[in-house]
């Protein structure tokens, strides 16, 4: 609302709230450090679990960050800019949420005491983006080559991204499990550049068993069944013939009427179409197929003559999973039945159909050369599977980081600390205020190495003196060992190693993030009002206010 010549105007609709300068700042701050806090005791291997019910009583246990956030359903909009670093965090490198969120959090407590010294919130912005800059720099100088051929490395890695999960008692058996999907579905690009697409590996989750029984299958598994009870339900060195075209005769899309003056007519009508049904059961069996896989559906006739030829046939089968199917068996995509020869057929060891607790699946194995591989996750609950999901998602994406990225750092806060230490020695370069700015975003580093130790039951400043007096001798992989409470000089000896790329991308993310919400002094949250019945304007808004109605009713030098 504006005063105008003692005249009230309304700018906005009534009932909009509006948070203007510092208010509006100190709000924005403190929501993004309660979603900061709300995820922090999650981090590293001593971090606790969150269990989330929603409003429909279903349960979700993790201290998977970016799945935490999403869970809660989060209102204020500074708040909303946080989940979007950890979906941000999540979609492009799959691990490092909670990283991302804690250090966003920790850059904007530590920016606040900045603001509150008269330092304008774009003089920081610049500051935190020239240290992000430069410890991309550090990262990147400080990282040791690993690549598809270091399994130790991706093993390593693998096992570090699954120490804080559910699964830290298997980790060992499913680190191995994760380097055998990505080693299949891993293949060199254009550049020569290795690429590994996750989702050519296909997840398939089953209560029952133990988290042990988890297992990788050089294939593909389709929850169908063998469609007919006379046909073969298991086939060793199966030819298997891919089809997307329905085994059956197709209805015309016009009406006929047909004029049947004898019985002999209906029965030429019934042989022609069983005719056409045994041509089509007939071009399979020249093709040498004992196994056929169909998108869409088989006449009863159909799966008579191919039962009767020992053929095992499963129908209804997702497009998608088709195209899995085509890639880890070598086979082609048929459209015509004409094209069923020998060449176009795919190769499996074994094709089997098996009960696994209630339901029938079919299971496609020992492929020769697989471009698409199944997980199969066994637990005890379907809260246990979930999270072991999570945590081999996780554990995937790592590895793939590892492949793609080919570089890898000492874990444990070890390289935030390093960067901090490097990032003090570079602000000490710069002039004026973004040098506070540098030193700042160089202390908010340290929140991470601080935070474990603190999950871990330890005393954060202790431990961070020990660490720090590491580094200044020169070890720049010096980190905390959070078993035994000591500091090891070398993270990697110890088996802890994290992708690079997961640290540069939660700085970068956070760093954005920050810099947005440092940059909003006014913040404007309309209403939404239903309006009256009929659709009119609202009461009081069918003229122009008093005064607003001609010309000459304006105020006097407003001409």
């Amino acid at each position: 609302m504006a005063q105008l010549g003692g005249q009230p105007i309304f700018i906005m609709k009534e009932g909009t709230e509006r948070t203007r300068g510092k208010d509006a700042m100190e709000n924005n701050i403190a929501a993004a450090k309660v979603i900061a806090e709300a995820v922090r005791t999650s981090l590293g291997p001593r971090g606790m679990d969150k269990m989330l019910v929603d409003q429909f009583g279903d349960v979700v246990i993790t201290n998977d960050g970016a799945t935490i956030l999403k869970e809660i359903d989060v209102q204020h909009p500074a708040a909303k800019m946080m989940v979007e670093v950890a979906k941000t965090q999540d979609s492009e490198v799959g691990d490092g949420t909670t990283t991302s969120v804690i250090l966003a959090g920790e850059l904007l407590k530590r920016a606040e005491k900045l603001l509150q010294q008269k330092i304008h919130p774009t003089v920081i912005t610049e500051g935190f983006r020239k240290a992000a800059d430069k410890a991309v720099e550090i990262l990147d100088a400080m990282s040791i080559k690993s690549g598809i051929d270091d399994k130790k490395g991706l093993k390593n890695a693998a096992m570090t991204c699954m120490s804080s999960k559910i699964v830290v008692e298997s980790k060992d058996k499913l680190a191995d499990i994760c380097i055998g999907a990505i080693e299949a579905v891993a293949e060199k690009d254009g550049n020569g550049k290795w690429v590994a697409d996750i989702d050519k590996i296909q997840i398939q989750k089953k209560q029952g068993d133990m988290i042990d029984d988890t297992s990788l299958i050089k294939g593909i598994i389709l929850d169908k069944e063998v469609v007919a009870p006379g046909m073969p339900k298991s086939i060793k060195d199966a030819k298997i013939l891919l089809t997307q075209s329905a085994i059956e005769i197709e209805k015309t899309e016009f009406d006929a009427k047909l004029q049947i003056t004898s019985p002999e007519q209906i029965q030429q009508f019934l042989d022609e179409e069983e005719k056409m049904l045994r041509d089509m059961a007939e071009k399979i069996v020249k093709s040498g197929a004992n196994v056929v896989i169909c998108q869409k559906g088989i006449d009863d006739m159909a799966q008579h003559f191919l039962a009767r030829a020992g053929i095992m046939v499963v129908r209804r089968v997702k497009k998608s999973d088709l195209e899995k199917l085509s890639k880890a068996t070598g086979g082609m995509i048929l459209t015509n039945l004409d094209d069923a020869k020998p060449e176009n057929l795919g190769y499996a060891g074994l094709v089997e159909e098996r009960k696994v607790m209630n339901d029938s699946w079919v299971f496609i194995e020992e492929c020769k050369n697989p471009k698409s591989v199944v997980i199969l996750i066994r637990g005890g609950t379907e809260l246990v599977i979930d999270e072991v999901e999570r945590a081999l998602h996780d554990a995937l994406c790592v590895i793939r980081d590892v492949v793609e990225d080919q570089k890898i750092v000492g874990g444990g806060g070890a390289p935030e600390l390093e960067t901090a230490i490097q990032l003090r020695e570079y602000a000490s370069t710069l002039g004026g205020r973004e040098q506070l700015a540098v030193e700042v975003f160089a202390d908010s580093l340290d929140i991470i190495p601080k935070t474990l130790a603190e999950n871990a039951g330890l005393d954060q400043i202790d431990v961070l003196m020990k660490l720090r007096a590491a580094h200044q001798k020169g070890y720049k992989f010096a980190g905390h060992d959070m078993e035994t409470g000591e500091v090891v000089n070398n993270m990697m000896e110890v088996g802890v190693v994290e992708p690079t790329s997961v640290k540069i991308q939660a700085i970068k993310s956070s760093t954005e993030a920050t810099c947005m919400i440092l940059r909003i002094d006014d913040v404007i949250a309309g209403v939404k009002s239903a309006g009256p019945p009929g659709g009119g304007m609202p009461p009081g808004m069918g003229g122009m206010p008093p005064g607003m109605g001609g010309m000459g009713g304006m105020p006097p030098g407003m001409m």
